[in-house]
């Protein structure tokens, strides 16, 4: 399990120095899952590799909220007289997120459809 823990985590530390170039303006732990990513969909790193240890970590997420939750608290007395505005900003987010999700869903299946297509009907005649 250490060497999965290894994988997870040098991908991470990897991410992290990444995070340091000047003007690069991506966290780290996105860094660290793209990188991920990349090792996993290139087969450098076998999923089977990884799984046991994404398990753990996965049945055991709630522990990761605990110090955010218990930060929080510090905070209710700010939360309490500025609901409003946190609650606006949630919500209008959370739209934004969905319209600009499903409206580039909707390009990119377009296009890839019409892509798809075109090529298709290139090949029916003869080109």
């Amino acid at each position: 399990m250490a060497k999965q823990f290894g994988i997870i985590f040098g991908c991470l530390a990897l991410g992290e120095l990444l995070a340091l170039i000047p003007g690069l303006g991506i966290p780290g732990s996105i860094l660290g899952m793209l990188i991920l990513t990349l090792l996993l969909e290139r087969k450098i790193v076998k999923p089977e590799t990884i799984k046991p240890v994404c398990k753990f970590l996965i049945s055991n997420m709630a522990f990761f909220f605990i110090p955010p939750g218990v930060a929080l608290m510090l905070y209710f007395d700010l939360i309490a007289k500025e609901w409003v505005p946190i609650t606006v900003a949630t919500v209008v987010s959370i739209l934004v997120v969905l319209l600009v999700t499903g409206h580039l869903h909707q390009y990119l299946h377009n296009r890839f459809k019409k892509h798809h297509h075109h090529k298709e009907s290139n090949h029916r005649h003869g080109s």
